[in-house]
């Protein structure tokens, strides 16, 4: 049985080698949810389906360059297709070339060894625009 933190340590390998877009849609299942409980007004709380994923997430690489990971913490949990991730997310805001330095708490859960639930945490307040 692929578990989460199985999933989770894939996403963060193939990600370090090709980038995140390609790496996080391979790792997601068609009916995949993501969600973002903080996100500030105008951004999407919630993105349903591979193809939403895609267009979501070329959108925020358009924003955001992502360039390093660090403080991670990756927690086991009783049931082995959920984990709990903690990290911080090092980058450049690309339409300022502002530094962007966001912490990130995340509950990922995986079926068959795929993403079908990503629950992203976040400081609204410290975003890309």
């Amino acid at each position: 049985m692929t578990t989460a933190v199985d999933v989770f340590g894939e996403l963060a390998r193939q990600t370090a080698e090709s980038g995140a877009v390609e790496v996080m849609l391979d790792l997601s299942a068609d009916d995949v949810v993501f969600e973002f409980p903080f996100a500030p007004p105008g951004r999407p709380t919630r993105v349903e389906g591979k193809p939403a994923l895609a267009e979501y997430l070329k959108a925020l690489a358009g924003r955001v360059r992502i360039e390093g990971i660090r403080d991670l913490e990756v927690h086991e949990t009783v049931k082995p297709e959920v984990a709990i991730i903690e990290m911080t997310v090092t980058g450049t805001v690309t339409a300022t070339g502002a530094p962007y330095e966001q912490s990130y708490v995340s509950i990922l859960t995986v079926r068959d060894g795929l993403i079908v639930h990503y629950r992203d945490y976040w400081n609204p307040l410290r975003s890309a625009a």
